[in-house]
């Protein structure tokens, strides 16, 4: 990774961290055109690719969105717990959950190459 492509995705990162709930790669794009206004989507999409890589970010599959990671550890299965109300999405750690679909997976010799948990439903706060 070279300086310049780091520096952009720690400033994608930043903003994905600051939003707090998920955002379009557009959305990001409009938040740092301010600053960097000749900004392209391809290099959005690259930085984001890369940090989906490296563990920062997850793309919601579901919303074609994307958050910051919440955890600094998890296993191959993330599971993401997303609010329709307010947005927010919570990442609880668990390896019951992977664990559960690789003994699935192994039932019918299927090798998974990346597995997406996404739950939508109502958090605790938008519930009361």
């Amino acid at each position: 990774m070279n300086q310049r492509s780091g520096n952009m995705q720690e400033k994608v990162l930043a903003v994905l961290q600051r939003h707090g709930t998920p955002m379009s790669a557009y959305e990001v794009l409009g938040q740092l055109r301010d600053v960097h206004p000749r900004l392209a989507p391809p290099t959005i999409y690259r930085a984001l690719a890369a940090l989906i890589e490296r563990g920062g970010v997850h793309r919601l599959e579901s919303l074609n969105a994307f958050v910051a990671c919440s955890v600094d550890r998890h296993g191959d299965a993330p599971v993401l717990l997303i609010c329709e109300d307010c947005g927010t999405v919570e990442e609880p750690v668990s390896s019951l959950v992977a664990d559960q679909l690789s003994s699935i997976a192994k039932l019918v010799n299927f090798t998974p190459t990346r597995q997406v948990i996404e739950v939508h439903g109502q958090c605790a706060r938008c519930r009361r």
